[in-house]
């Protein structure tokens, strides 16, 4: 990524083919910060599962560990198998996500903010087929998922924009739903939500999937400082989100707490070739209650 993404006027980040968009003002240091880490990350951990089935993801699963379908640990495709099963877990957890975004007919926009690769917005225009728009810091990131949609023949329902999710190129009151999925900890709360009630028409509906600390616990603990550090974000309280949505006319219609559900996620993936060192502070914090993953779902009123 240029330096062009740190700029406060209104400039084109150079990205591969179709990718390059304007970035509105404003960008801060932090998000140019942000985009450079995303442009630069492959690790085989997000790349090796989305190669099971095309559909590349950046966050974590959900669900019981199928253990039959593993098969024993000395066997020589064991590990193919868990990769495959980690992957199976990511993708439950799209499914949880789109199964709160309520009726959306095949004429309706949904927005997901921080798209990522974009395997959300695939799995969103095959469950509903509607149109998908997605936005992303990172030129390389939108350059991917534009790619993909091309090969499996979507890019007319489905794409990924260069923009700010805080300042995102779609007109007031248009989209049916919208979503974060482990992307709202690298922006300001109150400025996101009120984007996103911006773009929501009355009615429509907001799912966040997200990790934040437990205000039970008192203070964000060391494993939350450890993930923060890992990942260049700033993870939020639980209270926090509730908060931000009550001043921007989402309101909650339900708070789920998936912390037991994805806990067999990372003790596999611990044990796995695919281990990044974060997985000790993800797990240990869920253990101890520091840390929560929830979903929570709202009505733009």
């Amino acid at each position: 990524m240029d330096s062009s993404v740190t700029s406060t006027d209104r400039t084109t980040v150079a990205a591969p083919t179709s990718a390059s968009v304007f970035i509105p003002s404003p960008v801060t240091p932090y998000q140019g910060d942000i985009a450079r880490y995303w442009d630069h990350e492959a690790r085989p951990v997000n790349l090796r599962l989305g190669d099971v089935d095309g559909l590349y993801h950046h966050h974590y699963g959900i669900g019981d560990v199928d253990h039959a379908a593993l098969g024993r640990p000395e066997d020589s495709a064991y590990e193919k198998k868990l990769i495959a099963e980690l992957h199976r877990l990511e993708s439950a957890q799209v499914e949880l996500l789109l199964d709160h975004l309520g009726d959306i007919e095949r004429d309706d926009t949904l927005v997901d903010a921080g798209c990522g690769r974009g395997g959300s917005m695939v799995m969103a225009h095959q469950r509903f087929g509607c149109k998908v728009e997605g936005v992303t810091l990172s030129a390389k990131q939108a350059d991917f998922g534009n790619r993909r949609a091309r090969e499996l023949g979507i890019q007319d329902h489905v794409q990924a924009r260069v923009r700010n999710m805080l300042d995102m190129p779609f007109e007031s009151g248009q989209t049916a739903a919208s979503w974060n999925n482990e992307s709202s900890m690298y922006v300001d709360l109150h400025d996101l939500f009120a984007e996103h009630s911006r773009v929501l028409r009355a009615g429509g509906h907001y799912v966040t999937i997200t990790g934040c600390w437990n205000p039970r616990y008192g203070q964000p603990s060391k494993w939350v400082s450890q993930i923060n550090a890992h990942f260049e974000c700033n993870i939020h309280s639980r209270r926090e989100y509730l908060r931000a949505m009550a001043d921007n006319r989402l309101v909650p219609q339900a708070v789920i707490d998936l912390t037991p559900d994805t806990l067999p996620y990372w003790e596999l993936r611990a044990t796995s070739s695919l281990v990044t060192g974060i997985e000790e502070a993800f797990i240990n914090s869920y253990k101890d209650g520091s840390f929560q993953y929830v979903l929570i779902a709202a009505d733009r009123i």
